[in-house]
């Protein structure tokens, strides 16, 4: 059993796989009871592209923090770099770089920091009074 992982903002996605069916499980669910349906297609985009290679491999994800579009995006990287190195096969790396860089590479950006003695946000100022 293999295991990759993948982060995306604050969510970070762990999976192990192996040889079998094609079954996807993401916390213990299957992966269609996961979440609302848009975010079950953003996880399933890997698996579409490379059918034949979805369909011999069960790949287990856990996935913590973060909101649940970063968890989507996560667990969608992280299935992703397991069908790759599952292959073995620079077709299949080359099939899912061509379509989207996003599902091999992970996005390092993160939320800014906070600035002290400043209003809320990380750029917002506290506004100034002339009179």
């Amino acid at each position: 059993m293999n295991v990759v992982s993948g982060k995306r903002k604050r969510a970070i996605a762990r999976a192990s796989f192996k040889k079998g069916t094609g079954k996807i499980k993401v916390n213990n669910k299957p992966l269609e009871q996961y979440a609302p349906e848009m975010y079950v297609l953003k996880m399933k985009e890997p698996l579409l592209l490379v059918p034949e290679v979805a369909k011999k491999v069960d790949i287990n994800v856990t996935v913590r923090g973060g909101g649940i579009n970063g968890q989507a995006e996560a667990v969608r990287l992280v299935i992703s770099k397991a069908l790759v190195e599952f292959s073995q096969s620079k077709e299949v790396e080359e099939t899912l770089l061509d379509y989207d860089r996003a599902l091999l590479v992970a996005d390092v950006r993160r939320k800014e920091k906070r600035k002290p003695n400043t209003a809320g946000k990380a750029r917002a100022k506290v506004q100034k009074s002339y009179r």
